[in-house]
């Protein structure tokens, strides 16, 4: 190794979010109740917590903050979102998941969620937190 050169290692941690869609063109967003981005909408989601698998995590973690309870099974992988600097406190990398859940549901905050509400898909509030935009987009328009 050079003097130039360091040796550097960066902790990585994991999360799940979800993306729930209605048939209508809903989705379930949470406003943060804790930084970063603290009183913004965001998805469902948070740690994958040691020995959890994403998708398992993406469930309970769904459930946690809105009430919606879901079946693993109907939760399918829409990405892995890893960009550094994608969130303030370092280094994230998300398993992103989509549901379809049926018009209607009802949905209640929970555990680090201020609120839970449904949006229309085509009139999301103007700031989203991270980079939660990109991934409802990649969920509402799939890359072929």
């Amino acid at each position: 190794m050079t003097e130039n050169e360091t040796n550097v290692s960066e902790t990585i941690r994991y999360t799940a979010d979800v993306v729930a869609l209605t048939p209508g063109g809903d989705v379930l967003l949470i406003e943060r109740s804790w930084p970063p981005f603290e009183g913004a909408w965001a998805l469902p989601g948070g740690h994958v917590d040691a020995g959890e698998a994403p998708h398992v995590a993406a469930a309970r973690e769904l459930a946690e903050e809105t009430g919606v309870h879901v079946s693993v099974g109907n939760l399918h992988q829409i990405g892995v979102w890893d960009q550094p600097g994608r969130d303030p406190r370092g280094r994230y990398v998300t398993f992103a998941y989509v549901v379809i859940v049926p018009d209607g549901t009802p949905s209640i905050a929970g555990d680090d969620a201020r609120t839970a509400r449904w949006w229309p898909v085509d009139n999301l509030p103007e700031q989203l937190a991270f980079d939660h935009a990109d991934i409802i987009s990649a969920a509402v328009i799939p890359t072929p």
